[in-house]
Formats: structure tokens, C-alpha cells, sequence
């Protein structure tokens, strides 16, 4: 689905957690227009001014009733316009794929998996593990089990699964570019014991020859470089409504940066270890000396 925003041109939409950010965006946009503070809004749904914020931040469901009581009182009398947003309504609550899951999925990584699925452009650093995106399921398991070392079989399966249809959009017809520089640490610690490590290493070396993978090496000769802050994740996304945004997940949660000067930084950290990294031409060199090495 497309929807045509008060300005023109045509914005595509993608999974749930997109779509509420979209949908918010506009009710913004409409209620600035119309000069009509939060509060007020709030009022006229019988809601708070923090619920309008948190609405237009897309980061709660929306009930089809306060979308038409909003767009009744922001003067959108459009007919069609009216529709294609409460259709946008109903679409973002619609459920997304990954809640048959979402027992084991925390609330702070599901938004990243919404995010995740919009973005064109992933360009990730890693220095502990090999990007989801590229694992293989025995690979994924030993990463789960080190994180949850009692944790119930089922639900170690469960992950597993989430992690392995997060790799689904990797082959969609028109897929996101993925940009990965790992830390050689991470292409030598044994996650699973040396026979899953080995696969591991044969599953990169496959996915370098996928046009929209690209994946570099942050060699240990380099010695510290900038991004001593750890791993993270730039997501670029073709909707004009939403930002570049930075993810950082710590023990019990995640951060989320969307500040332009704060995505500037990280922008500018990734650009400086792809020039410190070896370079992607030689990606498949590197991991070939690593397999007769492990």
C-alpha cells in the first residue's frame, strides 16, 4: 500500500511498526496545519495531550474512531484522503508476522524488527558475533544459549526462528542493501564449537556473493579504532517521513537515535572503520585463510 500525503507525492509503507510511525507523522502534520495544540487533540478524544504525542511518535496502536474524530477536527474533508488514513489505521494493526513470537520477543527488539523489514539501507558494526542477518541457524542457537544458558528449550527454538525469518527480507524481489564490517574477533570465536563456526564462515563467504551484501573486516593488526563504544546499526529507509536512525541494544533494552547531529556521529564512525577495514574485495580472501586456520 501507498498513501498520497498532504503535500503530494506518494510515500510507501511497509510492515506494522512502519506504518504507525507514518500514520503519526501525518496526524502531525495535519494538526500543525490546522493549529491545533496536543492538548486540544487530546481533549477531543477524550485522551491526553501525551497520548496525541505518543500517537504522532507512532509508538501505540490506534483505535479507528479517534482517527476520524481527528481528521473531523483537523478539517480533512477529502473523502478519499479520509479513507486511504483510516485504511493506513487498520493496516497498522494489523499483526506482524513475527508476534506468533512475540513471547520471546522483548517490546524494545520487536520495534527493530519492524524497522528492520522498511529499511533499504542496514549498515551494521559487530564485534562480538556475526550479524543476524548472515547467521545460520546452528550458529544463532549457540549465540542463543549464551545469552540464555537456562533457558527452556522451546523457547531457544522460538528465537532461533525469530532469527531466521528476520532473514526472509534478504530475499525479497527488492531487498534491502546490507553493509556489515565485523571485527575478526568475532569470525574466530568458536560460537558452537568449531564445526558450527566452520559453516558459519562458509555461510559468509556465500553471502558476499549476493549483489546487495557487502561485508568487511576489522582486522585485529589494526589495533583500537573508533567505534569503542561497541556494536550498533544504521538503518536508512525510503519513506521521506522517518529519519536515518542508529540502534544500540545494551543488557535489558535498546536505544534508539534518530537526532540528526546523534546519526551524524555514528554516519561518520561507520565511515571511518569501512576505511580501516580491509577492503570488501578482499573479504573472501581473509575468510578463506580463517577456515584453514580454525
Amino acid at each position: 500500500m501507498s498513501i498520497s500525503p498532504p503535500g503530494g507525492g506518494v510515500v510507501p509503507v511497509g510492515g506494522p511498526t512502519v506504518l504507525r510511525i507514518l500514520l503519526g507523522a501525518q496526524l502531525r502534520r495535519l494538526r500543525e496545519s490546522a493549529n491545533i495544540s496536543r492538548e486540544d487533540a487530546g481533549y477531543h478524544i477524550r485522551a491526553s495531550g501525551s497520548k496525541i504525542s505518543r500517537m504522532e511518535l507512532g509508538r501505540v496502536s490506534f483505535k479507528e474512531r479517534d482517527i476520524t474524530d481527528l481528521l473531523e477536527l483537523y478539517g480533512v474533508t477529502d473523502p478519499v484522503h479520509r479513507e486511504q488514513l483510516v485504511q493506513l489505521t487498520r493496516d497498522a494493526n494489523a499483526p506482524a508476522w513475527w508476534q506468533r513470537l512475540q513471547d520471546v520477543v522483548p517490546d524494545w527488539f520487536a520495534v527493530y524488527v519492524g524497522l528492520e523489514e522498511a529499511a533499504q539501507l542496514i549498515r551494521v558494526y559487530e564485534v562480538q558475533f556475526v550479524p543476524g542477518l548472515l547467521q545460520t541457524e546452528d550458529y544463532a542457537r549457540a549465540v542463543v544459549l549464551q545469552g540464555a544458558p537456562g533457558a527452556d528449550p522451546a523457547d531457544v527454538e522460538r528465537r532461533v526462528a525469530l532469527r531466521m525469518g528476520r532473514q526472509k527480507l534478504l530475499e525479497k524481489d527488492d531487498p534491502p542493501k546490507l553493509w556489515a564490517i565485523v571485527d575478526e574477533a568475532a569470525l574466530r570465536r568458536p560460537m558452537g564449537g568449531r564445526e558450527v563456526l566452520v559453516a558459519q564462515i562458509e555461510r559468509l563467504m556465500d553471502a558476499i556473493s549476493d549483489p546487495n551484501v557487502t561485508l568487511q573486516v576489522m582486522p585485529f593488526r589494526y589495533g583500537g579504532h573508533a567505534a569503542e563504544g561497541g556494536a550498533f546499526t544504521i538503518m536508512r529507509f525510503p519513506e521521506a517521513d522517518l529519519p536515518d536512525m542508529v540502534y544500540m541494544e545494551y543488557l535489558t533494552g535498546a536505544l534508539y537515535l534518530d537526532k540528526p547531529d546523534e546519526v551524524e556521529r555514528y554516519a561518520a564512525v561507520m565511515e571511518r572503520l569501512s576505511v580501516a577495514g580491509t577492503s570488501p574485495d578482499r573479504t573472501r580472501e581473509i575468510l578463506t585463510a580463517i577456515l584453514k586456520e580454525i
